[in-house]
């Protein structure tokens, strides 16, 4: 395969998914400067696709100053200034897309993931990793993104009644797109062609071992990445991606490739749950009382449709605990401002102090020299 960097600087550019918004954005940039595209995000240091070839570059001070951070899929501006021996990204061109979620773990405020996706692949299997609460947080997160999701049913020849799977989803989710396939015998890969265009950015989201890995392989035409052995007795493969990275693909798609996602908080999803849950808020619109909390006050349309049937009760625990979850995400990251705000101001405080008993220091330094020589 040619390398991508041999091809000129416009079209390698176009190869990367780069187009007219971009360059206008690239133009105000006067000098040593070029546009690229991160593809892999390390500790201190970024690998980008550039028309100079490919880099592995740090941040400007600026830049990790202001706590701003490119992610895979951002397009960035490097200054590019080899004879001085001076490589670093100094800019992240805005987003168009970016998906994120709330901080793994104990951090606090937002992970962005990816940046820049026009599809998201979400992808499950109908055995061991099937689960609707799981998916309904990979479309909230994906839909908050601003990118198109769709669900992939990989494994689909390891279960029989793969038809089930996709009316269970879609009664769930709507008019979301659902594709069953196998990557493995590589049988139904053809349906993705519609978002695999060139200059097209797409992503794979979804747990270990669901066969992402497998997926980009049979995608890429090529093994480009180690894909684990399953374990018979959960049917789940070994997590073999452990960084984020940007391919291109022979059709010219740009394929981004994610870890394994062991915790999904929803982050700032607020409005993607009433637009997910529409059925939850029409009932909820209709009850006697407009604060009522759809427990046990009388004229709770929500309670009534759960009785009739006409709501499941389970679904509208879901959209209760996630509702719950996005309020307590947003104060969360509301404190997490607030305490660096103090911080801030704190510093400041600390820096006024310090000024204020140098200047009386100095006076009296003057003050002292001023009396020695009238003595």
């Amino acid at each position: 395969m040619t390398p991508l960097f041999q091809h000129n600087h416009d079209s390698f550019l176009t190869h990367i998914g780069w187009n007219d918004d971009w360059e206008e954005l690239f133009t105000k940039f006067q000098g040593p400067y070029l546009p690229g595209r991160v593809c892999a995000a390390h500790k201190t240091r970024y690998e980008v696709l550039t028309g100079k070839g490919p880099l592995t570059v740090p941040i400007s001070g600026a830049l990790r100053t202001k706590k701003e951070f490119p992610v895979v899929g951002d397009f960035v501006v490097v200054l590019f200034q080899p004879e001085q021996a001076t490589e670093m990204i100094v800019a992240i061109l805005p987003r168009k897309t970016s998906l994120s979620r709330g901080g793994a773990g104990e951090s606090e405020g937002e992970q962005v993931l990816a940046a820049n996706i026009d599809t998201v692949f979400i992808v499950t299997e109908p055995c061991h990793d099937f689960s609707i609460p799981r998916l309904e947080r990979y479309l909230l997160i994906t839909r908050d993104s601003g990118a198109r999701p769709v669900i992939i049913l990989n494994k689909a020849d390891t279960y029989d009644e793969i038809s089930g799977k996709i009316n269970e989803i879609q009664s769930e989710f709507g008019d979301v797109v659902v594709i069953a396939l196998s990557a493995l015998q590589q049988t139904g890969i053809d349906q993705l062609s519609p978002y695999l265009t060139p200059g097209e950015t797409v992503i794979f989201l979804g747990s270990s071992g669901v066969g992402k890995s497998t997926l980009n392989n049979a995608l890429i035409g090529m093994s480009l990445q180690k894909t684990g052995d399953i374990r018979e007795d959960d049917g789940r493969g070994r997590h073999t991606t452990t960084v984020r990275h940007l391919v291109v693909l022979p059709d010219g798609a740009i394929l981004i490739d994610t870890p394994g996602l062991r915790e999904i908080r929803i982050w700032t999803a607020g409005k993607q749950i009433d637009e997910l849950f529409t059925d939850v808020n029409y009932f909820a619109s209709r009850c006697k009382f407009s604060d009522c909390t759809h427990q046990h006050e009388p004229g709770c349309a929500i309670q009534k449709a759960i009785a009739d049937g006409s709501l499941s009760s389970e679904r509208f625990l879901r959209y209760r605990k996630l509702v719950k979850e996005a309020a307590f995400e947003k104060n969360k990251a509301e404190i997490g401002l607030k305490r660096l705000e103090k911080q801030k101001f704190m510093g400041i405080s600390i820096l006024a102090k310090e000024y204020r008993e140098k200047k009386k220091l100095g006076k009296k330094a003057s003050s002292d020299a001023g009396g020695l020589v009238e003595w």
